[in-house]
């Protein structure tokens, strides 16, 4: 099948070899890609997209809005505004399903879009939209486009999109490709199968990329590489750097050369930028602002003041499995700390759960730890620029001293909540050390967990807990609800307190996934500590005797 689409792209590039006149105009190509993240960009194979970042301009730490769903993103990214203006807030949204309308809308009842902008300024321009994901649709002025066609898949997306360019030479196109999200729901981000499906977004761009050489219309044309949000575990939906942050990448006429856009750079920046490149005017309602220093005759972006650039995080590298906390648990072995980070920073870390600064111990190499350890991390740069903390929670026990936890699965139809326990019967039951779902064998799609046995507290006080999850969660102590997180949604955490005297206490945690994502992990934060995973030594099947 493979074999047949990449015939068609090669047939496609044939047809531009005859096409010989010069354009002169201007044109912009949106390659939009559902899911890609800025580690995907980094750690897949993409040389297109990091050619295009060392002869062009970029961020990698651009952001998407919330929540970090498709619908938002997209509508923020060709709307030049914020749910808040748009009123596209989930992707349940449909034009008669609102949960409010926007503060302004044009005669198909949407808030303005970049379409329609474009438009206005350029009444006779080739317009186009080419996407994968059938939704998409929805969010386009169809009265403002000239061409919009839906196809299933990357390959057939791209084979479209190359037509298109052929027989119209459009003006303006914007490209959709969904198979980067369908590999992080389906295999994780950071997976290997989720790296592959970006180094397959990025060999396509190049085939598109030389499409357009053939067609004589490279030299006059804007690439814009970007995204709708990243991904955590199996999902998004989340409040996660990981989720919120986005490349950014432009290229092409007029476009600097191995520039780094150090401005903030947000989703709704997208439809501002691609108006100043063909000189329209944007609507009052539009919040969004063009990336003025990405073009060649602007100047470059100068420090404000007003605070330090924000640098990529360390990495720590440990294997654990997507969607459970960074670290892992380790019985009867010691694990090694890796931490890697860019050429030319610092590590700084902190082994006992405090903030490093600049004074925390250099990371040089690897190095073993034998107990439990809450690793936190930070890089620095030469010029006093910091990352956020990036940390790992390193549980290490001996096999003699570990006192399960019981567990109760339970197989389910859709959800949109935690079902009601006492009407349903365990498919099975067993044991686990800590709260998860790594220890849990053999999960369908749509499950639900129980999760229940004693907590031992050695010192009185209030106890702040907290349930990472996604789908739903509830965590109980001593059967009086803790934390609520139940509800459809990606990863997303909540948290609640309580106060509680030396000794055993139970604790239940409760949770379902309805479909898509998964995940769930359960913090606490002692009086006088940090936050941090449960330690398994202190959760009980059972009150000892």
């Amino acid at each position: 099948m493979k074999k047949r689409f990449l015939f068609k792209l090669i047939v496609a590039l044939a047809l531009f070899s005859s096409c010989n006149q010069k354009q002169e105009t201007v044109r912009v190509i949106v390659f939009g890609v559902d899911g890609m993240s800025p580690d995907g960009v980094r750690k897949a194979n993409t040389p297109n997209m990091h050619y295009m970042m060392e002869h062009g301009a970029f961020t990698l730490h651009a952001r998407g809005v919330l929540p970090t769903s498709s619908s938002p993103n997209w509508a923020s990214m060709v709307m030049g505004a914020g749910p808040e203006q748009h009123g596209i807030t989930n992707n349940a949204w449909q034009h008669d399903e609102q949960n409010y309308p926007p503060v302004v809308a044009g005669e198909e009842g949407l808030f303005p879009t970049i379409f329609g902008v474009v438009r206005k300024t350029k009444p006779t321009a080739e317009i186009g939209v080419v996407h994968d994901w059938d939704d998409f649709a929805r969010l386009v002025e169809k009265t403002k486009v000239n061409y919009i066609k839906r196809e299933e898949g990357p390959y057939k997306t791209v084979t479209e999109a190359i037509r298109y360019i052929h027989e119209k030479k459009p003006d303006f196109l914007f490209m959709h490709l969904d198979h980067v999200d369908d590999a992080g729901h389906t295999f994780s981000h950071g997976s290997p199968k989720y790296y592959d499906a970006v180094s397959l977004a990025d060999s396509l761009l190049g085939v598109l990329m030389d499409a357009c050489k053939k067609g004589n219309v490279f030299d006059n044309t804007i690439f814009i590489v970007t995204a709708d949000h990243g991904g955590v575990g199996f999902g998004h939906g989340g409040e996660s750097l990981a989720e919120l942050e986005i490349p950014f990448i432009m290229f092409g006429k007029g476009i600097k050369s191995g520039y780094e856009i150090t401005r903030p750079v947000f989703q709704y920046d997208n439809a501002a930028t691609v108006a100043y490149a063909f000189n329209a005017p944007t609507p009052q309602a539009w919040i969004g602002k063009p990336v003025l220093s990405a073009f060649a005759k602007n100047a470059d972006d100068v420090d404000d003041g007003f605070g330090r650039r924000l640098i990529d995080a360390p990495s720590i590298i440990s294997g654990v499995a997507a969607g459970e906390p960074n670290g892992g648990l380790y019985i009867d072995s010691i694990p090694k700390v890796v931490i890697t980070a860019d050429k030319n920073i610092a590590i700084r870390y902190t082994t006992d759960g405090s903030e490093p600064n600049k004074n925390a111990t250099l990371y040089t190499s690897p190095f073993p730890v034998s107990s439990t350890t809450i690793l936190k991390a930070k890089a620095f740069d030469k010029t006093g620029n910091e990352s956020l903390v990036a940390k790992a929670f390193y549980r290490v026990v001996k096999s003699q001293t570990l006192h399960p936890l019981h567990y109760n699965y339970y197989e389910i139809t859709e959800e949109e909540f935690l079902p009601d326990f006492n009407h349903l019967t365990p498919v099975k039951k067993g044991t686990c050390n800590e709260f998860g779902l790594s220890e849990i064998p053999n999960r369908g799609t749509q499950f639900a967990l129980k999760m229940e046995g004693y907590i031992k507290i050695d010192t009185a006080g209030e106890y702040k807990f907290y349930t990472e999850s996604d789908d739903g969660s509830k965590l109980f102590i001593n059967d009086k609800l803790v934390v609520n997180n139940d509800g459809n949604h990606g990863t997303k955490e909540k948290d609640g307190s309580a106060k509680l005297t030396s000794g055993f206490h139970k604790i239940t945690v409760t949770y379902f996934n309805g479909g898509g994502g998964r995940a769930i992990n359960v913090y606490y934060k002692i009086p006088g500590a940090t936050k941090q995973v449960i330690p398994v030594d202190v959760l009980y099947g059972s009150v000892p005797k």
